[in-house]
């Protein structure tokens, strides 16, 4: 089998779907039934989820960090927030599309510069746009609203057939198909051949432009494609909430997708799906026991990850049961055992 060939089939074995990943999405859609007083927050999660699928496409498997992915997050809410309340694009994903596009538009328009760098570099970049979009927001506030957000955002019928209700239902399988559909092209997309690439940039640009792979061209896609889906989270938070305001380009969002990968890991993307449950139930937990130091134990989470690491963790609570039922066996092993006649 000649390499090219046994790159192939690596491939396409990975490109498969499995069982897991078929339980995984089966569950998260029986939360939609099983739990339906908790709409909220499991739309809360999926918007997350999404958005650190974003990130991870960047991070995970091209290797650009960046600090100021709200800036696209933000361009999304606010773009699919004025086509509502002018009634420039009624329907919900009509709007939601455009405001991707928004996003994607600034995510190659900024893409030039953000290449240009190394890591400390992209991150001041990438959270200098997010600051700078903030900013700006606030200036023009007879556009934007500024402190006090866009007012009075009115969704339309998903389709011109299911209305957004009270209780959530509606935008929690909105927000469900619309994630599940672009998980399904980002898994397409990372499995393909420019996917490889990517991961061949991420672990030696160098030798990625020895072997003729287009480095920049390739990071720019990427980061377009990342921007389009960031800008769909920040679209779906605004559908979901009929709420724009200066918080959607907050540092504080940016940094909570970080967390977000740190749990769940980077360049799976599925880690960012994980990260997001993880994160939000720790979130809701913390601050239900401790409403003023939630965010300390948040931060002592991460800090026994990195000190542990994560598979050594996951290693633990999956084994960790069976090793003391070994050690306890054998330790009683070792009491009957009988004293030989020396």
């Amino acid at each position: 089998m000649s390499a090219s060939s046994d790159v192939g089939f690596h491939a396409q074995r990975h490109a498969r779907w499995h069982y897991g990943e078929a339980a995984f999405w089966l569950i998260v859609l029986a939360c939609g039934f099983v739990f339906p007083s908790r709409y909220l927050i499991m739309t809360d999660i999926l918007r997350l989820a999404l958005f650190a699928m974003s990130l991870d496409l960047i991070l995970g498997y091209a290797g650009i960090v960046s600090l100021g992915h709200a800036a696209f997050f933000g361009v999304g809410a606010y773009a699919a927030g004025l086509l509502a309340l002018h009634g420039v694009i009624n329907e919900p994903v009509l709007a939601l599309i455009a405001a991707g596009l928004a996003a994607m538009v600034l995510g190659f328009a900024t893409s030039f510069l953000v290449i240009r760098g190394v890591d400390l570099t992209r991150l001041m970049v990438t959270l200098g746009i997010a600051l700078l979009l903030e900013a700006l927001a606030e200036r023009f506030s007879n556009i934007t609203g500024g402190t006090d957000g866009l007012q009075g955002i009115e969704m339309q019928p998903i389709l011109g057939q299911i209305p957004f209700d009270m209780f959530g239902k509606a935008g929690f399988f909105y927000s469900l198909a619309v994630l599940f559909v672009l998980f399904l092209l980002a898994r397409r997309i990372v499995h393909s051949p420019f996917g490889l690439s990517l991961r061949a940039i991420k672990n030696n640009p160098l030798r990625a432009a020895a072997i003729g792979i287009p480095v920049n061209r390739r990071l720019i896609a990427i980061y377009t494609l990342a921007a389009f889906y960031a800008g769909i989270a920040g679209a779906l938070f605004t559908q979901t909430t009929a709420i724009a305001s200066l918080d959607v380009f907050a540092f504080d969002r940016s940094a909570d997708l970080m967390l977000v990968l740190v749990i769940g890991g980077a360049g799976y993307l599925y880690g960012g799906l994980i990260g997001a449950v993880i994160f939000r139930m720790l979130q809701e937990v913390f601050s239900t026991i401790t409403p003023q130091y939630w965010q300390f134990w948040i931060g002592l989470v991460l800090v026994v990850i990195v000190l542990v690491g994560r598979q050594r963790l996951h290693y633990g609570v999956l084994f960790l049961p069976n090793l003391l039922i070994k050690q306890i066996a054998g330790r009683k092993a070792v009491v009957t055992v009988p004293e030989s006649d020396a």
